[in-house]
């Protein structure tokens, strides 16, 4: 079996088992949390892993979004979708001003620039009113889609979310393997090259970055639908940091290593605590019923041994453990 069969085979594995999990007792509204940030961190890694650009103001655009979609749902009175598009548009257009100034500097200086206007929108959303300040934007209804489908139902929400996200991560890999994609790929490997061959860089790393703000202002306004709220944890530094950890741990450049590495950060943040009672239980060790209180510390002892052992994250490991059996085989 080749490696796209493969591929095709774990994607579609993956697709079936989030269509029953639901049915096998999951709890939908964590599932669904899960795989809004699933296309987060994909979108992240559009820009990072193809194009070579880091962002440490991601945040920027999902928790803005979050914030312009929960308003046009709960103030203004749009519909679910509608409230959507608005949330993904204002993701692109936050996208557009933060990478018309990014894209001029390379290296350090263009991440700083990227975490500058984040801080700065940080500090918005904690001034504006209609933001709610430290207590957040509450009370988000879901309404009905396109006045039909009433979305109040978990279940009903759960498959509305399961085929928004399979529908945007189906538009990344036609995306990363479009004529656009490779151009992004020969600019990350080697940018005088491209330019020398008469590519407008920056008019490539701006749709990039344009692409990629617009698919976290749909993460995050999707997760916002399906909470109820949005708050400035959305909006903080440190949600920029959790999407790059789970792109490095789940496999940087690799389109399955984004969906891997936010279900590890996810159920480690969330279901720790579960997973130490269980171990003291077997152990017989009281301090891992103290397990779920050291969530940083464990997440980050997790990403300094991935970025020591398993440089290539979870998936790329893998993938590159493939090649090279499969060369061992030709050979």
């Amino acid at each position: 079996m080749n490696s796209k069969n493969l591929s095709a085979v774990g994607y579609g594995l993956l697709f079936i088992g989030l269509l029953v999990a639901p049915l096998l007792g999951a709890y939908p509204v964590f599932v669904m949390e899960l795989m809004c940030f699933a296309l987060f961190a994909s979108a992240f890694n559009l820009l990072l892993g193809y194009a070579g650009i880091l962002s440490f103001g991601h945040a920027t655009f999902l928790g803005g979004a979050a914030y312009v979609a929960g308003q046009s749902m709960k103030v203004w009175g749009f519909t679910p979708e509608a409230g959507l598009v608005l949330g993904m548009l204002s993701g692109a257009l936050l996208g557009l001003v933060v990478g018309f100034f990014a894209i001029r500097r390379v290296g350090i200086y263009s991440t700083m620039i990227t975490l500058a206007l984040a801080q700065m929108l940080f500090f918005i959303c904690l001034q504006m009113p209609f933001t709610g300040g430290e207590d957040g934007l509450q009370g988000v209804p879901r309404g009905k889609l396109f006045g039909l489908i009433d979305l109040q139902n978990d279940m009903t929400m759960y498959y509305v979310v399961l085929v928004v996200v399979v529908a945007a991560f189906l538009l990344i890999v036609r995306t990363v393997h479009s004529p656009y994609g490779q151009v992004l790929k020969a600019i990350k490997e080697n940018e005088p090259r491209a330019i020398s061959l008469g590519y407008d860089t920056n008019r490539f790393k701006l749709l990039a970055f344009v692409l990629s703000a617009a698919l976290s202002g749909l993460a995050g306004s999707l997760k916002t639908l399906v909470l109820g709220f949005a708050t400035l944890s959305d909006v903080h530094w440190t949600a920029s940091g959790h999407v790059v950890l789970m792109t490095l741990v789940g496999g940087l450049g690799t389109l399955s290593g984004p969906l891997v590495g936010s279900a590890v950060v996810v159920l480690l943040e969330n279901k720790l605590g579960e997973i130490g009672h269980i171990l003291a239980s077997l152990t017989s060790v009281e301090w891992f019923n103290t397990l779920g209180e050291s969530v940083t510390m464990v997440t980050g002892l997790i990403f300094v041994i991935c970025v020591l052992l398993f440089r290539r994250g979870i998936m790329g490991e893998i993938i590159a453990w493939l090649v090279r059996r499969r060369a061992g085989s030709k050979g």
